[in-house]
């Protein structure tokens, strides 16, 4: 049974400067689990905080029902920095309560396996302090969920396991999950409903970040012909989504088929064979190889015997854990970083430029106005076979006309971000690092991002804990593992395999290492689905879909009658009107059981 959690009634919220929110209506019911997106300052978190009685509005109200409680995770922690790590996470519990408990011992599993119990909180990195908050957070008892980015900072297998461990949280008819994040395969896993924020209100949508491409995208056919461009956009967006991998492609039949209609004539992302030949007319033969390098800070060994020759329109992604060493191969490359053993060989032709995590490169021009620093490069360059100025580049950037007089260091963070790519690739090199290029963007930027990138010919080195950008413009990926590079024909499936924790060779009766170093005798325990079960799903997956399939042709065959049906006939209108909303609601009932079984797959 459905029952109301929370919600809000007309909210508006403003400050003296701009209008936030004007009458936004919403609601969160028992078995929501939805995404919230939009553009870098349209109030996501302003919306997650006026849910959660941080923020009050003003005017309209929020709703509760009685005795709801409301977890919330912000972008950023209040800790105090000589707080200790497990007090932090577990409060004032008694060992023999938080350690007897399966779920607090799955989460300190899953996030904090390897981080000192004593450790003060001033201590730790920025991507452990977001593990202590999120754990902090999990262990405890809640009936909504509110997280605010919960995946930066967070590695691969750290997003893998909070995206796993939200499915499993609350049954698929209980608890809500309300999630703001630019990570669109954690949208897709996670969320089965989109809010999105945008010109002071909130559109809502069904399904994850693939639904909501297909929605917006027959929204904007729908709209006036000034949306051309980003529809065009957004048609390409989901072709990628229909060609990835397959458990992308996991969708109800009535949603692949539309889809495939409207992606019929759209051409691949990326022409892989020109693309080839461009990058080795640019580059020749040889770009960087790294022969038998290792880079050794001292005592700490951070790479070791690394053999890599990289080839001309070579599309890579780096994946590892934070602080494998991935920043420091990119240095290799691009020659910033000595190899302490082995040589790095770069070809004549080579120019090398990086996206790094910092806007180091914008401090020197911080006072300039963006205009002025667009005046100082070529007048045109030539992309998708079109000649575009920069600022007609740095506008499919997703940067606004009016922002072009405005100085650089007035810019928000996602600005920078893309001022900072139009540079780097109004350079012109032939060999581009991207280091975390999605920090700071939301996925509109990031959308138009990756269609820049699809006509770029170079040579491209990407290192990101974003999957999808990852399987999105790569092609090939490695890792870096205890120090050594290996490749990953299985992509980031195989990395995520090789990350997890032998569980099953320890010893019985030995606790991971975050509850032996708290004295507990804690470990984790898996429960899997018996064999009879699965098969009765799938089972009950398989005929749900014929039904889907049924209704879906019913429908349309309603739609045929009602535009041939005379007008002046209102009984036999209204008669096919009701056959039409019965039969859209039984199709939604089928859709939910249909996600809910799903869910039981995994």
């Amino acid at each position: 049974m459905v029952t109301h959690l929370l919600g809000a009634e007309a909210l508006r919220l403003e400050y003296p400067t701009k209008v936030v929110f004007d009458s936004v209506t919403v609601g969160v019911n028992t078995g929501d689990r939805i995404g919230i997106v939009g553009r870098n300052g349209d109030g996501k978190s302003s919306l997650l905080g006026l849910l959660a009685g941080r923020i009050e509005p003003v005017s309209g109200r929020v709703t509760r029902r009685g005795g709801v409680r409301v977890g919330l995770l912000d972008q950023a922690d209040t800790f105090a920095d000589d707080a200790l790590v497990g007090p932090t996470i577990v409060g004032d519990q008694a060992e023999h309560d938080w350690a007897g408990d399966a779920r607090i011992r799955d989460v300190l599993a899953g996030l904090v396996p390897d981080l000192p119990w004593e450790a003060r909180i001033g201590e730790l990195s920025g991507g452990q302090r977001r593990r202590v908050a999120l754990a902090a957070l999990l262990v405890g008892e809640w009936d909504v969920l509110g997280l605010d980015e919960p995946t930066n900072h967070l590695d691969v297998p750290g997003i893998a396991w909070l995206a796993a461990h939200l499915r499993r949280r609350w049954p698929a008819s209980a608890g809500g999950l309300l999630v703001i994040t630019h990570d669109r395969w954690f949208l897709d896993e996670v969320c089965a409903a989109t809010w999105e924020v945008h010109d002071r209100g909130v559109e809502q949508f069904e399904g994850g970040y693939a639904a909501w491409v297909l929605q917006r995208l027959e929204r904007s056919r729908r709209a006036s012909a000034a949306q051309a461009k980003r529809a065009n956009l957004l048609r390409k967006e989901l072709a990628w989504l229909r060609r990835g991998p397959p458990a992308r492609s996991t969708k109800p039949k009535f949603r692949v088929q539309a889809a495939n209609q409207l992606i019929a004539d759209v051409p691949p992302p990326r022409d892989r064979l020109e693309l080839a030949r461009l990058a080795t007319a640019r580059l020749g033969k040889d770009v960087v190889d790294l022969l038998d390098a290792g880079v050794s800070f001292g005592a700490t060994e951070v790479l070791r015997d690394v053999t890599w020759r990289i080839a001309p329109g070579e599309r890579t992604a780096i994946l590892g854990a934070n602080g494998a060493g991935k920043s420091t191969l990119l240095g290799l490359i691009a020659a910033t970083v000595a190899p302490t053993t082995g040589r790095v060989k770069t070809g004549k032709t080579v120019r090398v430029a990086m996206l790094d995590q910092t806007f180091a490169d914008l401090a020197e021009i911080g006072a300039q106005r963006v205009r002025e620093v667009l005046a100082r490069t070529k007048t045109t360059y030539l992309v998708d076979g079109k000649e575009l100025t920069p600022a007609q580049l740095l506008e499919r950037l997703g940067f606004s006309r009016e922002h072009l007089s405005a100085r650089v260091d007035e810019l928000s963070g996602g600005q920078r971000r893309r001022l900072q790519l139009l540079l780097v690739l109004l350079s012109e090199p032939n060999v581009l690092l991207l280091d975390e290029p999605s920090n700071d963007v939301d996925v509109d930027m990031l959308a138009a991002m990756e269609d820049l990138l699809d006509s770029w010919p170079g040579t491209l080195i990407v290192v990101s804990h974003d999957r999808y950008l990852v399987e999105r413009v790569t092609d090939q990926q490695y890792a870096i593992i205890d120090g050594r590079l290996r490749h990953l024909p299985g992509g980031v499936d195989e990395f995520l395999r090789l990350s997890q924790p032998d569980v099953a060779a320890r010893p019985a009766g030995e606790p991971p290492p975050t509850a032996a170093r708290s004295g507990s005798t804690a470990r984790t325990t898996q429960n899997e689905r018996g064999a009879a079960e699965e098969r009765a799903i799938r089972k009950e997956l398989a005929a749900i879909e014929r039904r889907l399939d049924r209704l879906t042709e019913r429908i349309a065959d309603l739609h045929e009658r009602l535009a041939a049906h005379d007008v002046a006939d209102y009984l036999g209108l209204q008669r096919l009107a009701d056959e039409e909303r019965a039969a859209q609601a039984e199709l939604a009932d089928a859709e939910a059981r249909w996600l809910e079984l799903s869910e039981l797959l995994g």
